[in-house]
């Protein structure tokens, strides 16, 4: 009887012990910074200004920005949980191609930006960059949010929040806590995990026309989130199975060119 006791305080002292680690570097486990920060011409991008935006909150931030054809709408780009911008130079260049304007946000604690990731502080640098491309003279109408990956989760607020073209968004979720409960069955994260992101309780705030896009094989996040958030989301709204690919499809020129095929196909233009 002793040694069950022993065995059972043993567990107990042994799981909050890991809780407790858990809950401490959560934020370790759920963004992966990239702190290079190249110039855009480094990275072999021509016509990309680099610009230094001031937060509310008192943080600098690195925005890509490349104007758009006239007529054409600008991209903002919100990407996923690791690397940097300067990763994904060769997407800024293929929207250039289809001579949509980009603006590729650096999260605060990603390559150049200071401070650290947090959710309630990704979706302050969100706002900072539309709040900036309007400053800029692009109407609510020319501006397409963009998600990736865990960038969706703050697209789908920043939609709620401001007027945009339309929205995209690549491998959603209906929260990052229904993915980290998937991961770890044996914590309770609804009450551990700070930075929730969740979606589908704000994706109904979204008007405008909707683009989601998922691989059948993601097992980061798996398609069924996707097609769950796409249930709750408003008309117009359309969802494009990328086939049975896993998650590296978001970095796949194909997969972009489904994004700006939409876009197109909307023919948004200055009003």
């Amino acid at each position: 009887m002793a040694f069950v006791k022993l065995t059972l305080v043993t567990f107990g002292l042994l799981y909050a012990a890991a809780l407790s680690g858990l809950y401490v570097f959560q934020r370790d486990l759920q963004y992966f910074p990239a702190r290079h920060d190249p110039t855009p011409e480094a990275v072999g991008l021509q016509g990309v200004e680099r610009v230094l935006l001031p937060t509310p909150d008192g943080e600098t931030l690195v925005l890509w920005l490349s104007p758009a054809r006239p007529d054409q709408p600008t991209i903002l780009f919100l990407h996923g949980n690791a690397g940097a911008i300067a990763d994904r130079a060769d997407r800024l260049a293929f929207y250039q191609s289809r001579g949509f304007g980009a603006a590729f946000l650096s999260w605060r604690g990603y390559g150049g930006s200071t401070g650290q990731p947090t959710e309630a502080g990704l979706l302050i640098d969100a706002r900072t960059a539309y709040d900036t491309l309007r400053d800029r003279g692009i109407p609510p109408g020319l501006i397409v949010l963009v998600g990736e990956s865990l960038g969706t989760g703050v697209a789908v607020q920043t939609a709620a929040r401001v007027p945009v073209g339309a929205v995209v968004l690549e491998a959603p979720f209906t929260s990052a806590v229904d993915i980290a409960g998937r991961a770890y069955p044996w914590v309770p994260v609804r009450l551990l995990m700070k930075d929730q992101f969740r979606s589908a309780a704000h994706i109904t705030g979204v008007r405008a026309p909707l683009l989601i896009l998922h691989g059948e094989m993601d097992t980061v996040i798996p398609a069924g989130f996707g097609r769950a958030l796409f249930a709750l989301a408003n008309d117009p709204k359309t969802f494009l199975s990328l086939g049975p690919v896993g998650h590296e499809a978001l970095f796949d020129p194909a997969t972009w060119a489904k994004g700006a095929e939409f876009i197109d196909r909307l023919g948004l233009s200055t009003p």
